[in-house]
This record gives structure tokens, C-alpha cells and sequence, in this order.
């Protein structure tokens, strides 16, 4: 099997090679891709090295399945190019998220929609994987009507020039600016750009993206923020469901849940955090607990490495079901 990382050298693509070397992904070729800039540089995979090659040398191997990570661009205008060959393109960008023709999935919720013929599937928005991987059983059972999320999210999501800029602020260097304002000691509550209906992108994917993997029919309403944060992303999640909370219920839910662990011992402080998250593939959960405010209310905390399950895992784990049914 011959796969393809498109956009190798990135923060995304680097995790990407992590994971699949660490779940010993059945490959027998590897073809490292990235920008023109980047031909020619080698990297190590398993042991070995490999050179690095760009789009147009990429497609004239004829990979299997390639795993893009080089921004909504290129996936645009290549992930066609690649189809075209018969190789199946698992995109984690947002250029194919909401488009009618091609699935967004979470594995653990969704991948049994796939089949052969799907030669473009999407990856889910890092916020939207790890919030819905912890939604998706108590949605099962109780039902959701409506979801208030407010996200903590690490630099990571942005890419290197952020954790540069908080590098560089943290030592009292000048930096070059991934933000409009410092993150070192901060809080922006805004992440990626603004729209007309004054919500950012990010916290419209949030809303997009659980219609599209989970139910049109829950009201979601978001509000994200970045902090000085590298280890993955944090989640306050506000929950009204169509029937009377059993929080017993709940964790053992979420318990037995694949990919999800439960984080819950407020008597020896034990909550999940980005700290503990970093590096590590599953969904954190917990401060699980009634809303008394109002009737069938839950509150949750979710946590995840956003590189990881929010990204290079989610991807890779689609890829392995797509490799086990025989679709690649």
C-alpha cells in the first residue's frame, strides 16, 4: 500500500508520520509530499529516510491513499487530481467539510457511511472531533436538543508561527505576529476570521460540522478562544437534552465509550487538562454534572491533543477502516 502525506513537513504532517508508524499502519511505500521549497529534504519514518517530493511528482507514483495536511488550497485544487487516479483522499483541511458530495467522519461515530466508491472523505475540524466524540452516546440515549460550547484552544491550531510568537513573547523577543494581539499571559476570543453574522469560522465549523456528523436538528451555539496553551484543546460544554439527566448514567456512557476516557475524581483533583492530554490519542472527559439552572441540563469538560485525535489520529484511524473493509 502506497500512501502519500501531503504536506509532510508541517506541524499536522509530522504527527501524521508519528501515528502511523505507532500504529504500525499496513504500508509498504511511503511518499513524503510538500511545497516545492521543501523537495529534496529528507525524512526519517520508521527507521528509514525518505525524500520529500512535491504534488506533480507525487501523483505520478500512484499512491493508494494520501492523507492531505497543506491548508484548503491545495486540497482544492489537488485532492481532485488524486481522486482521479484512483487514490483515495482523506483531506484535513476545511475545503470539503460541509460539501453535500463527500463524508465528514469520526470514525468512531460515522465510518460505517463510507464505501469504496468515497474517493474524497473529510476530516472534521479538531474542536468538532474531540466535542462529538463524547456527544455522540449521550445523543444515543438521551437526546440532545441543544449544545453551548466554549472552547480553550491551544496555539498548536494555528500552526508554528504561533508558538513562535508565544516563544518569542514568553522570552521578550520581538515576533512576527500570528495574532492580532499577544497570547503570551492572554486570552483572544477569536479564532480564525470573523463573519458577518459576528460568530468566527471555528465556531461556525462547531455548529456546521455536528449538524453534518450528528443531527441537523441540535441548536449549537459556540464561542471559541486561544490560549497560551500547547499541549490540546479544552471544552466547556453545556448540554440540554430531551430527557431527565442521570449523571451515574453519563459516565458510565462515556466510559465504555472507544476513545473516550473518563477523568472524574474531584475528592483527588482529577480533571482533564491539556498537560496530561498532550501526546496521547483519546477524549478526555469530565466535571461531569446537573445544570440546575435549568431542566435536563449537563455540563461537561472535554479535553484532547489537537494534533492528534483533533487531527493526524482522526485521519489515520479513518484510514485504517478503509484499509480493514478492503476500500484501499
Amino acid at each position: 500500500m502506497r500512501v502519500a502525506v501531503v504536506g509532510a513537513t508541517g506541524m499536522v504532517g509530522q504527527v501524521m508520520l508519528e501515528v502511523l508508524a505507532e500504529r504500525q499502519f499496513p504500508l509498504t511505500e511511503l511518499i513524503p509530499v510538500a511545497s516545492a521549497r521543501s523537495a529534496g529534504k529528507q525524512l526519517s519514518y520508521n527507521g528509514k529516510y525518505y525524500t520529500v517530493v512535491t504534488l506533480e511528482d507525487a501523483i505520478v507514483l500512484k499512491p493508494d491513499v494520501a492523507l492531505f495536511s497543506a491548508g484548503g488550497d491545495t486540497s482544492l485544487a489537488w485532492a481532485p487530481k488524486f481522486a482521479e487516479i484512483g487514490c483515495t483522499v482523506i483531506d484535513n483541511s476545511s475545503a470539503w467539510r460541509m460539501h453535500p458530495d463527500h463524508k465528514l467522519i469520526v470514525p468512531e461515530i460515522n465510518a460505517d457511511v463510507l464505501t469504496k466508491g468515497d474517493k474524497i472523505i473529510a476530516n472534521p475540524n479538531c474542536s468538532t472531533i474531540q466535542m462529538l466524540v463524547a456527544l455522540a452516546p449521550i445523543h444515543a440515549e438521551f437526546g440532545i436538543e441543544r449544545v453551548v460550547v466554549s472552547t480553550y484552544q491551544s496555539i498548536t491550531g494555528t500552526g508554528v508561527k504561533a508558538v513562535q510568537q508565544l516563544e518569542n513573547e514568553y522570552e521578550g523577543n520581538a515576533s512576527e505576529m500570528a495574532y492580532p494581539h499577544a497570547i503570551h499571559r492572554n486570552a483572544l476570543p477569536h479564532c480564525d476570521v470573523f463573519l458577518d453574522n459576528d460568530y468566527t469560522k471555528e465556531e461556525m465549523k462547531l455548529v456546521n460540522e455536528t449538524h453534518k456528523i450528528l443531527d441537523p436538528n441540535i441548536r449549537v451555539t459556540a464561542t471559541a478562544v486561544r490560549i497560551p496553551v500547547v499541549g490540546g484543546h479544552s471544552e466547556s460544554v453545556n448540554l440540554t437534552l430531551t430527557k431527565p439527566v442521570d449523571v451515574s448514567r453519563v459516565r458510565s456512557l462515556l466510559a465504555e465509550s472507544a476513545g473516550v476516557v473518563v477523568q472524574d475524581d474531584l475528592a483527588q483533583n482529577h480533571y482533564p487538562m491539556p498537560l496530561m492530554a498532550h501526546g496521547k490519542d483519546e477524549v478526555f472527559v469530565g466535571r461531569i454534572r446537573k445544570d440546575n439552572s435549568q431542566e435536563n441540563g449537563l455540563n461537561l469538560w472535554i479535553v484532547a491533543d489537537n494534533l492528534r485525535k483533533g487531527a493526524a489520529t482522526n485521519t489515520v484511524q479513518i484510514a485504517e477502516y478503509l484499509a480493514d473493509k478492503g476500500f484501499i
